[in-house]
């Protein structure tokens, strides 16, 4: 199957509580290499066929998007360890991992003495609805499909030929 560039305009929000959670309308299309796993699976299959203009509205279970809530994920820490950190509820944290890359985090509640932290992606646990049209579509360009960025690595500021630049730019 060839893999396309799309992009889509969409609206979320959670299919349950009807809150809206996130948007692009107005603002530059999301473009997406298919089969690259760049968006969440259970809303990439069902747009990837469609064509531009189409519209569709989709629902996303909670496994097939941002997965079901982790309970070994939620863990309870030393206050001392947010020391210099003015904490509050429902805020969002960024630190590392043992193997060196970003965790975000969200504080769930905190005591004089805890602190209780959610390393769930804050969707996990959410059916999602999706509202969703396409924009753009066309076939993906072999550096495209290499890299996984959209418009290859001249798009992200870099020519791929290291520190030394090749001159062209």
């Amino acid at each position: 199957m060839t893999q396309k560039v799309i992009g889509i305009e969409y609206s979320l929000v959670d299919a349950d509580t009807k809150e809206e959670l996130d948007t692009n309308v107005g603002q530059p299309a999301l473009e997406f290499i298919s089969g690259a796993n760049q968006i969440i699976p259970g809303l990439e299959s069902e747009i990837t066929d469609l064509a531009v203009g189409e519209k569709v509205d989709v629902l996303v279970e909670s496994k097939d998007g941002y997965g079901e809530i982790n309970e070994e994920a939620i863990q309870t820490l030393p206050k001392e360890q947010f020391a210099g950190v003015d904490l509050v509820k429902g805020m969002i944290l960024y630190g590392t991992s043992e193997n060196g890359d970003t965790v975000q985090v969200v504080v769930k509640d905190f005591t004089d003495d805890e602190v209780t932290i959610d390393y769930n992606h804050p969707m996990a646990g959410k059916r999602l609805l999706f509202a969703v049209e396409i924009l753009s579509s066309r076939d993906a360009t072999e550096e495209e499909i290499q890299t996984g960025i959209v418009g290859g690595l001249e798009a992200a500021g870099s020519c791929g030929c290291g520190d030394g630049g090749c001159g062209s730019h």
